[in-house]
Parts: C-alpha cells; sequence; structure tokens
C-alpha cells in the first residue's frame, strides 16, 4: 500500500469510528422466578421487565425458573427488576422475583 492510500485508508478509518456512538457496557441480572403458578404467566413477566428504561432483553428460556436480564450497566438497576416482576399478579396467581448473587 502507497503512503497516500495508507493516509486515505486512516483518514476513513477515523470519520467512521468517530461517527460511531459510544455504548455503554451491558450487565446481566439473573433473576429467580416464584410465586404460585408463575411459570404460567411468563410472557407478563417479560412485558414487564422490557418496560424498564435501558432493558435490552429478557432471556427466560436459558434457566428454568430465572430471567436472564440484559440492560444498560448503571441504567437498569436490580431492585426495578424485582419491584417490576413482584408487582404482577392477577386472581389466584402472582410472581415474585429476587436477584441472584
Amino acid at each position: 500500500m502507497h503512503a497516500t492510500q495508507r493516509i486515505a485508508f486512516g483518514l476513513v478509518c477515523s470519520v467512521f469510528a468517530l461517527s460511531m456512538p459510544a455504548f455503554a457496557a451491558d450487565q446481566k441480572t439473573t433473576l429467580m422466578l416464584g410465586g404460585k403458578f408463575c411459570d404460567s404467566y411468563l410472557g407478563e413477566v417479560q412485558t414487564a421487565l422490557k418496560k424498564i428504561p435501558g432493558v435490552a432483553s429478557v432471556d427466560l428460556k436459558s434457566m428454568k425458573g430465572h430471567a436472564i436480564v440484559t440492560g444498560e450497566a448503571g441504567k437498569t438497576k436490580p431492585e426495578q427488576l424485582t419491584a417490576a416482576v413482584n408487582a404482577l399478579k392477577g386472581e389466584g396467581w402472582h410472581c415474585k422475583a429476587e436477584v441472584m448473587k
């Protein structure tokens, strides 16, 4: 590669790198789920967790009885996650969550 090509390539790479937004690191929080018939209402669990600002994804399949929540580090707090799940209840059922350490 000639010197001018290297300079041009370096400039293109620099412009591209500067135009990319900076992403905060993701954090994963694992919640142990419980409650009367909660396992029958996992759709509601997922919906409640995804409503929390900063939550990127909710995995309810990797670990039975658990929710693995991926969110923006510093934006998603474990207390928010447990509160969202603990608020889920209906006639004859309820959910509860604890953060796994």
